[in-house]
Formats: C-alpha cells, sequence, structure tokens
C-alpha cells in the first residue's frame, strides 16, 4: 500500500493547519513580547494574572516575609542561605557582592529573580520580591519577602517536611561556611541581616592562648562558657532563660576587648555591638535587641559613660507615658520576661569604673560573672614575650630584671604590647621594653609622692582649720563661763542685799 495514494480527510487536514498557524501566532507574540516589552513589565503582567486567575489554580502560595512581628523570620533567613546553593545558570540576573573583608564573592538572586527546587517529586517555585513600604509610618523602608509556589496537594508535605528542611540544610551551610561576624547599628555592609543590623566579618586574631591574663582566671572562664552552651535542656528544667552575663571591669588598655573577640572565637557566636547613646525609648531598645540572633554575644561597652540612664529611684517622679530610655526598660531585657526571647545568648558589660554602676545591675542573674582586668602579672607578660618575640625571649638575662619589675608597678598590657611591637630583634626590645618600664616606674613614684605632699598639705590644712576651731570653741566655752560666773555673782550680791535690808527694818520696828 502506497501512503502517498491514501486521502487525508479534509477535518484533519484543517485541525493542522489551524494548530500549525496558531503555534505559528503564539512564537510570533512570544518572540515580540520578550524584545519589546521590558522584564519588570512582563512580570507585573504575570503577577496580574496570577492574582486574578489564582483563585481557579491549583497552586498554592506562601509567603515569606522578612521580618515577624519585631523578630527576624528564621525562615526567611534559611531561606537566604538555601537558595545561594540552587541558583542555575539558566537564572538571567544575579547580585554579587564582596566585602573588603571577604575572601570570596557571594551570589544571591536578585528581585523579581526565580529560583526551581524539586523535593520527593515537589516542583517547588521560589521568588524574591523588593518593595518600599510605605505603610503605618514605615518611613519608606525596604520591604524584603520570598513567595513559594507549588501544588496545592503537597500543602502538608511541604510545611512538615520541605520548610523543615530548608531550614536543617541552612543550618549545615551556615556552620560549614562559618565566620564570625560583628554587628553593629544602621552599618548596612552586607545583606545577611535585617532590621537595623548591618555586619562584617570579625578577623580579629584573639584567642584564650593569646591572652595575657591569669591562667587560673582564663581556665575559670572556659569552664564557665563549656558549661553554659551544653546546658540548654538545664535552664530549660529550672525554667531559666537559656543566657550568660558578664561584667568586664578595670583601667584602659587591660584587654577586655581582646577577651570578648577570643570569647566570641572560641564559642563561634557572632557579636553585637551595641550603642546606648542611639537609644532614645525602651521600644527602640526591645526593637534592636529582638533583631539579633541566637548563639551571639550582645556586647554593651563602657556603660558607665555611654549614656545617662533614667534610674529606677527616679522614675517614681517619671512620667510614664514618655518614651525615655530607662534603666527598668535594660533590666527587663537582661533578666525580665523579654529575656526569654532568645536562646543561647551571651550579654557582656565593660566599665573602667566598677563602683560607678548601679548596684541593680550587678546583681547575680544579670552578671553572673565579673571579671576583673587588672594590670599586667608576671603571668600576662610571659603571654605577651612569648607572643610577639617567641618562647625563648623568656630566658633573656634582661627578661628577668623586666620580670621584676612588673611586679612592682602598674602597668596595662597594651602598653607592653606597643614596646613589643617596636623592633624585631630580641635584646634590642627587651632593652627598650626594660627602659620604658623604668622609666614608667619612676613616673608613678614621682606621682605618688607628690600625690602625699597634696595628701600632707590638705592634712595641713585640715588640722590648721581643726585647730582654728578647736581654738574658737574654747573662746566661746570661756566666754560662757564668765558670763555664768558674772551673772552668778550679781544674783548673789542681790540676795545679801536683800536680807540686810529686811533685818534693818525689823530691828527698828521692835526698836520702837
Amino acid at each position: 500500500m502506497n501512503f502517498k495514494d491514501m486521502a487525508v480527510p479534509q477535518s484533519v487536514s484543517a485541525v493542522f493547519s489551524a494548530y500549525a498557524s496558531f503555534a505559528t501566532t503564539m512564537m510570533l507574540i512570544r518572540s515580540v513580547t520578550n524584545e519589546l516589552l521590558p522584564a519588570k513589565l512582563i512580570s507585573f503582567l504575570s503577577s496580574i494574572f496570577v492574582y486574578f486567575f489564582g483563585s481557579i489554580s491549583s497552586q498554592t502560595k506562601f509567603v515569606i516575609e522578612e521580618n515577624s512581628g519585631f523578630a527576624m523570620n528564621e525562615v526567611f533567613q534559611a531561606a537566604e542561605f538555601y537558595l545561594r546553593t540552587k541558583i542555575s545558570p539558566s537564572i538571567d540576573t544575579l547580585k554579587v557582592t564582596k566585602t573588603p573583608r571577604q575572601k570570596k564573592v557571594t551570589l544571591s538572586i536578585d528581585k523579581d529573580q526565580e529560583i526551581i527546587d524539586y523535593f520527593e517529586n515537589i516542583r517547588l517555585q521560589w521568588r524574591f520580591l523588593c518593595s518600599v513600604d510605605e505603610r503605618n509610618g514605615g518611613g519608606g523602608r525596604e520591604k524584603r519577602q520570598f513567595e513559594l509556589l507549588f501544588p496545592k496537594k503537597f500543602r502538608d508535605r511541604v510545611v512538615d517536611f520541605y520548610l523543615p528542611y530548608v531550614l536543617k540544610r541552612a543550618k549545615e551551610i551556615k556552620e560549614e561556611n562559618k565566620v564570625v561576624k560583628i554587628f553593629s547599628q544602621e552599618c548596612q555592609y552586607d545583606d545577611d541581616s535585617g532590621g537595623n543590623w548591618g555586619s562584617v566579618n570579625l578577623e580579629h586574631p584573639a584567642t584564650f592562648d593569646t591572652l595575657a591574663m591569669d591562667p587560673e582566671l582564663k581556665q575559670s572562664i572556659i569552664e564557665d562558657l563549656d558549661r553554659f552552651v551544653r546546658r540548654k535542656d538545664f535552664y530549660k528544667k529550672v525554667g531559666k532563660a537559656w543566657k550568660r552575663g558578664y561584667l568586664l571591669y578595670g583601667p584602659p588598655g587591660t584587654g577586655k576587648s581582646s577577651l570578648i573577640a577570643a570569647m566570641a572565637n572560641y564559642l563561634k557566636f557572632d557579636i553585637y555591638d551595641l550603642d546606648l547613646s542611639n537609644m532614645y525609648s525602651n521600644s527602640d531598645l526591645r526593637r534592636v535587641l529582638l533583631a539579633t540572633t541566637n548563639r551571639s554575644i550582645l556586647v554593651i561597652e563602657d556603660i558607665d559613660c555611654s549614656v545617662e540612664i533614667q534610674n529606677r529611684q527616679s522614675e517614681e517622679n517619671f512620667d510614664r507615658s514618655s518614651s525615655k530610655f530607662t534603666l527598668s526598660g535594660m533590666l527587663n531585657f537582661i533578666d525580665g520576661l523579654w529575656s526569654s526571647c532568645g536562646d543561647e545568648r551571651i550579654i557582656i558589660f565593660t566599665t573602667n569604673n566598677k563602683h560607678r554602676l548601679d548596684p541593680a545591675l550587678l546583681r547575680a542573674g544579670r552578671m553572673d560573672m565579673h571579671i576583673n582586668m587588672s594590670y599586667c602579672s608576671r603571668e600576662g607578660l610571659k603571654v605577651l614575650v612569648s607572643n610577639y618575640l617567641g618562647g625563648e625571649a623568656t630566658k633573656h638575662s634582661t627578661y628577668g630584671e623586666i620580670e621584676e619589675l612588673i611586679g612592682e608597678m602598674e602597668v596595662a598590657p597594651a602598653e607592653i604590647a606597643e614596646e613589643l611591637m617596636k623592633g624585631e630583634e630580641t635584646e634590642a626590645v627587651l632593652g627598650g621594653l626594660l627602659g620604658f618600664l623604668k622609666r614608667k616606674r619612676e613616673e608613678q613614684r614621682k606621682e605618688k609622692e607628690e600625690k602625699k605632699e597634696e595628701k600632707g598639705e590638705e592634712e595641713d590644712k585640715i588640722e590648721e582649720e581643726e585647730e582654728g576651731d578647736k581654738i574658737e570653741e574654747e573662746e566661746e566655752a570661756t566666754k560662757k563661763i564668765k558670763w555664768e560666773l558674772r551673772n552668778r555673782v550679781r544674783r548673789i550680791g542681790y540676795g545679801y542685799r536683800g536680807r540686810g535690808r529686811g533685818r534693818g527694818r525689823g530691828t527698828r520696828r521692835i526698836t520702837m
């Protein structure tokens, strides 16, 4: 049979002809649309189509916003990390970022871009959207969100299995590429955090091995940190928020900031540097602190002089409806009801003058461990010299003399470190350090003598004033005694005169 001789029905031929014409027309329309219409307009028209015909669609859409009330949305953060691993060559536009301290560039999807993901044969369509929030006094802030589109029949599987999987994978990715960051307010260096926090990588080299401090104190801090991070169930059992407070106090240059960096590097916790001078009300503080993440260290440096805090004694005469930043507001976040809004958090206060702090800040439960960062000791000197010049430098003949001077004077570790950086040859550097310590000891001796002289002059002045007051008191007492004696003599004199006049009159009467 010859197929060429077979007749094709006209109806079938008409169908094929119509389909070919329709397909050609649609291809032409698609080509013209892609060529002439901007991508944003196409996206806008698509969103309108989805909006009007979504009700008859078999798809479900999840909206994942950046913030959940006051706090960060963990699902949004997890999606950011997870989707970076799902970027395919078909994506047209990518955002490329690199801060000065980042070793590699970071690729992430730009707004209005889509990523297709598959989970257990479910097709999931992610889309990243950005807009300007003008609602409720938003002040024109950027509002970021993800849209997740998938078949309706898989809704339970997406909620129960897929989203937990995204959270788990994001955590694994973060741990694999964990870089300790330091966050600051209104410092938008990258897009890894929301709210008013921006961050840079913390590349501070401080570790507990390099800290110039007493070995026993250092070991007690390490043990306290280890005990804290492994006791999640214990804190839950006793009904306490999983947090720990440390107060670092001591003179400037004694290593308070280095200790904070060493703690962050040891635990792999991010640091949030809170500047209280930017806080104008308790609500500001609440909003900022709720934007911090778990496994982090909140640092408030120089708390005794960073801001004027309304203390609780004066709050009785303070209008509660006003928006002042008060001590009670901060204490409520340290150990009040708001302190439970987060897990595995460390709070650190630093101060040069512990005695200037309100006692309410220092009690147990707020600042659990008080760490005295004192002047350099002999153990601290050994660590510093070994770090800068090597362990052999501690056996140098000059080192023994330096060690003796350290025990007789007050010098900050930062001052010694500065001297150790002035050269590379051990003998020259140690000689320079010895000369510096001798000069400083002489200066401290003169200062003590001057203070002693000033104190002596003040004491002499006080003694003179006291002697003068004593003389004045004695003179006043003498005057008072003389006045009393004079009055007594006068009273006695008047008494004798009265009796004499009485007897004279009686005698005269008898004589008559």
